[in-house]
């Protein structure tokens, strides 16, 4: 576009608010400026190539530039970029919707467009509040969650992911819902075997269900993973205990896949990896394969009928966005699920998940200052701690983990903290070659900080 670096570094500082970012020490240092891309590389303003390790915050998936969606892009602005859903539809987003129904677990059968993962859950709280209040039983107003969850930065979802310390601001105007403690927090930070921890918290879920289960409306978890907490893993046998519970309770069950879904843990759902059918689905970045803002959240059809009413009754869900089914959005999102098609690519993913285990247990596990290493599919948590016997952490002043990523990117590869974890999620399309520098990039960091 013709501006200098300097000038480029200056209006930044001056002019843009960067999202999670201690701004006092953002115009400290001279930005990155991210100019385009190629396959899994992001290349600056002056030609320096990075691995993107992290799929440009979890949503890429066959890389950049792949000819397939730009293609859809392309046609479909000949054609109209946007046009509202309330009054009317739109191709791409109609052709989305029986594909993503078609995809997703049978009782789901609705589709609800918004534009990114938080929308996607507001919607799914609000649904469930008000399909309760529809079925007459209005004191069905509180949810469960899982601690450490996120689920994004609404006020709703805050309420049901709520984090100390992003969201102390504004704990006065939220009604907090009641958390389960889930394994990975028995395994880790109480000491036990894994099996115990499974079972502990299963224990701890029937014990809050039986306290507030009649009067709640939903319990919300993200499946096999939760990203933000720091990539807590889930064991095999979960999330069938949660469902067996909600069934037992009578509340409805949201899963939450913005982040796990669309082939991230080796499946094309998280949830399908154990025949888990939710009542409500949350679905977002990895939807467009990374290229447009979209959010969909699948509904099931018992609920979907408890909305139809006569109009002057007032019982529609008065809920929409600007942007809602977006056809541009949609066409490249039809398009994404075609080279998912075409390409095997959940098939892939299963190998190079294969591959990521045992590169991560080859070059991190040895490291003095690695706890934890948390895996499923292509999404994976390495916990840096001061040491390792007593999973002493890291002091947050110490910003170990802010160094490690600066460090790894001296050396081309771009990957993200969540404090003293590590995330790894690279595209979909990563090759064996580039995991491999993924990972031993990423171990030298920790190596140089560490030591």
């Amino acid at each position: 576009m013709g501006v200098s670096k300097k000038d480029l570094s200056d209006w930044d500082h001056r002019y843009v608010w960067h999202p999670f970012t201690q701004m006092k020490e953002w115009v400290e240092d001279q930005p990155i400026f991210i100019e385009r891309g190629e396959g899994n590389y992001l290349i600056d303003t002056e030609g320096n190539r990075y691995l993107d390790g992290v799929s440009s915050l979890w949503c890429n998936v066959h890389g950049h530039r792949k000819r397939e969606l730009d293609e859809a892009l392309r046609e479909q602005t000949e054609r109209i970029a946007h046009t509202t859903m309330l009054g009317l539809s739109n191709v791409p987003a109609t052709i989305l919707a029986k594909q993503l129904v078609d995809l997703a677990p049978s009782p789901l059968q609705r589709v609800f467009y918004s534009d990114a993962g938080a929308t996607a859950v507001e919607i799914a709280l609000k649904l469930a509040l008000q399909y309760w209040s529809l079925r007459g039983e209005e004191q069905r107003t509180r949810f469960v969650s899982l601690t450490e969850a996120y689920h994004g930065d609404t006020l709703g979802a805050v309420g049901v992911g709520y984090s100390e310390a992003f969201h102390r601001f504004y704990r006065p105007i939220l009604r907090p819902s009641r958390q389960i403690k889930p394994p990975h927090y028995y395994r880790w930070i109480e000491g036990q075997s894994a099996d115990q921890a499974l079972q502990s918290s299963i224990a701890d879920a029937e014990e809050v269900l039986e306290a507030c289960g009649n009067v709640t409306a939903a319990i919300i978890v993200e499946p096999l993973m939760q990203g933000a907490a720091g990539m807590w893993a889930q064991p095999l046998g979960f999330l069938p205990a949660i469902q067996e519970l909600a069934r037992k309770h009578g509340t409805l069950l949201i899963c939450d896949e913005v982040a796990t879904g669309f082939g991230r843990t080796g499946e094309m759902f998280a949830v399908q990896h154990e025949n888990i059918a939710p009542d409500l689905m949350c679905l977002g970045k990895g939807i467009t394969g990374g290229y447009l803002p979209l959010a969909a959240t699948l509904v099931s059809d018992e609920i979907y009928q408890q909305f139809l009413a006569p109009y002057d009754r007032f019982e529609a869900f008065f809920h929409g966005h600007t942007y809602t089914g977006n056809p541009l959005a949609a066409a490249v999102a039809v398009a994404n699920l075609e080279v998912f098609e075409n390409e095997a690519v959940v098939s892939r993913v299963r190998d190079r998940a294969e591959h990521l285990s045992g590169l991560l247990e080859r070059h991190f596990a040895p490291l003095e200052h690695v706890g934890d290493i948390r895996q499923w599919g292509v999404m994976a948590g390495i916990e840096l701690v001061r040491d390792r016997q007593r999973r002493t952490p890291y002091d947050s002043a110490e910003r170990v983990g802010a160094r490690v990523i600066t460090e790894a990117r001296r050396h081309g590869v771009m990957i993200r903290p969540l404090g003293n974890v590590l995330i790894m999620m690279p595209p979909l399309s990563i090759t064996e070659a580039e995991l491999a520098l993924l990972a031993e990039v990423t171990a030298e960091a920790v190596s140089s900080i560490t030591s």
